[in-house]
């Protein structure tokens, strides 16, 4: 496993880097680049074949800068100024414990400083060059796929938000036991809260632009599916315990080509530490990620990368033939809900004590099948009855 990058270029290739980039995070910040991809090139097609449009709004140009913005901008640049100059001079200190670094209260006061000064400065700077004698009312258009940005910007904060949330509340002992820590690890977060949560800021961000809600979430559907499958990349190589259960047997015949992990593995070097010490940890560089699983499990965290994968390649290849509005992110829906619920069934989890031991996974996995396949009936009734 490679709890962080510079372990897996150390590994693979044999360069000596000392990064400050967990492979988790490093994944999961690929995966909201992928999926904004997805949901540009999505929404560029439904404006050109008219299902979106372009709004218009009234903007003042030429203003000077704003107490808000001065303010914010102060405040924005000692934060980055505070914690860059520290990192600059303990860089071993950051790369030892990235998270730890940037959430606790050491800095550089004179760096926090400066920073703030010169990110004032610049931006004054900025506005000098715009600024009109007289401030003027003009009209800007604005595509929906020029929110993209915004939109993840969202999506990314109350997805994690909502991710720590949901992860918590199925969790709740190791959550009591130590809360900070629960909230603070990077590890920890459950996809569907984040779905939920993310998904329910989007819409209400993009109903001020009049963005029509069923065509926006079709053209997430497979942008979603994508995101997950490549932040499941993460999972894996960092062996942060989205792993399954025991797996005891041997592997099957028609596996013998496969590599032994594919079947089953003990996560070596896992980033949580999980399991017991290892024999043999090798090189140096691998310290304290020096632990192993006691008994091999399943690999889940690589199956759903390579089923989500294949969703995703399914919803991209039917996505020009659905004519029906919303219909698209329904069969998402419905899609993942059945790869969740079966994936639960060899993966560890929290069960809570109802219908014979039941996850939260698996019954959100339940509900999202259920809300998918009764959305596709509902939408091509109302679809056939507006075409009579």
């Amino acid at each position: 496993m490679y709890p962080t990058i510079s372990h897996l270029l150390n590994d693979l290739f044999g360069i000596d880097i000392p990064l400050p980039i967990q492979t988790f995070g490093f994944w999961v910040a690929i995966a909201f680049v992928a999926a904004s991809y997805v949901v540009v090139k999505e929404l560029k097609r439904k404006e050109k074949e008219g299902h979106l449009s372009a709004t218009t709004s009234k903007v003042i140009i030429g203003k000077g800068l704003t107490v808000s913005e001065i303010f914010s901008s102060l405040i924005t640049g000692f934060f980055i100024g505070f914690k860059l100059i520290e990192a600059v001079f303990h860089y071993a200190d950051l790369v030892a414990n990235p998270q730890d670094f940037i959430l606790s209260t050491r800095g550089n006061l004179m760096g926090g400083i400066f920073i703030a000064a010169l990110s004032v400065y610049l931006k004054w700077t900025a506005n000098k060059k715009t600024k009109l004698a007289t401030p003027k009312e003009i009209e800007k258009t604005v595509h929906p796929y020029e929110l993209v940005g915004n939109m993840t910007i969202i999506a990314a904060v109350s997805g994690i938000i909502g991710a720590k949330i949901f992860h918590n509340l199925e969790n709740m002992g190791e959550f009591l036991a130590d809360p900070i820590g629960q909230l603070m690890a990077f590890s920890g977060l459950t996809f569907y809260g984040g779905l939920i949560a993310g998904a329910v800021s989007v819409i209400w961000y993009t109903k001020k632009y009049k963005i029509n809600t069923l065509h926006l979430i079709d053209a997430t559907g497979p942008a979603l599916m994508l995101a997950y499958g490549v932040g499941r990349i993460g999972c894996q190589l960092s062996g942060d315990g989205d792993w399954g259960v025991n797996n005891l047997a041997a592997k099957p015949d028609w596996m013998s080509f496969f590599p032994d992990w594919m079947w089953s593995y003990n996560f070596p070097h896992n980033v949580i530490r999980s399991g017991i010490p290892m024999e043999d940890c090798g090189a140096k560089f691998w310290e304290p990620y020096c632990y192993q699983l006691a008994n091999p499990v399943w690999p889940t965290a690589f199956y759903e990368v390579v089923m989500c994968l294949l969703i995703f390649s399914f919803l991209w290849a039917i996505r020009k033939r659905i004519r029906i509005p919303g219909m698209l992110f329904c069969i998402y829906l419905a899609m993942n809900g059945v790869e969740r619920f079966f994936i639960e069934k060899i993966r560890v989890n929290t069960k809570y004590d109802i219908l014979g031991g039941i996850t939260q996974a698996e019954i959100i996995s339940f509900c999202l099948v259920l809300i998918g396949l009764l959305g596709c009936l509902i939408l091509y009734r109302n679809n056939k009855k507006a075409t009579q």
